[in-house]
């Protein structure tokens, strides 16, 4: 894991936790790896990633199970993609509707995110 010195290190190490779920590499219920063994596997102090864990049991992402360790919690992605989206919507796409407006970019420009967009409104079609 490569860390940026614009943010601190537990809210990168949770913000790599939450790909880890959102993209399915964790499922509700499985046992991440303990304190001890990533704070050594990405060589970082035990309290950083035990900020991080107790961060995310306070958002309801993790459950700690007390002499087994902590686990994904069962509503965990659709706690995440709430917090997420709510995050994108009031944080993330302000400064880019902005920087369309000055730059006065059109459809055309924005091709690309067009496309994304439309494929994502069909696979949650198909998923409803």
């Amino acid at each position: 894991m490569d860390f940026s010195e614009h943010k601190n290190i537990f809210l990168q190490i949770r913000d790599w936790m939450v790909d880890q779920i959102l993209t399915g590499n964790l499922q509700p219920g499985d046992k991440i790896p303990s304190v001890r063994e990533l704070a050594a596997d990405i060589e970082v102090n035990r309290n950083t990633v035990m900020r991080s864990y107790a961060l995310m049991e306070e958002e309801g992402i993790l459950e700690n199970k007390r002499g087994i360790g902590f686990f994904v919690s069962t509503g965990a992605k659709s706690t995440l993609l709430s917090i997420q989206r709510k995050e994108f919507f009031s944080e993330v796409l302000p400064p880019i509707i902005h920087q369309i407006q000055v730059l006065n970019l059109n459809s055309e420009d924005l091709e690309s995110l067009l496309a994304v967009i439309h494929l994502n409104d069909t696979k949650n079609e198909k998923e409803q």
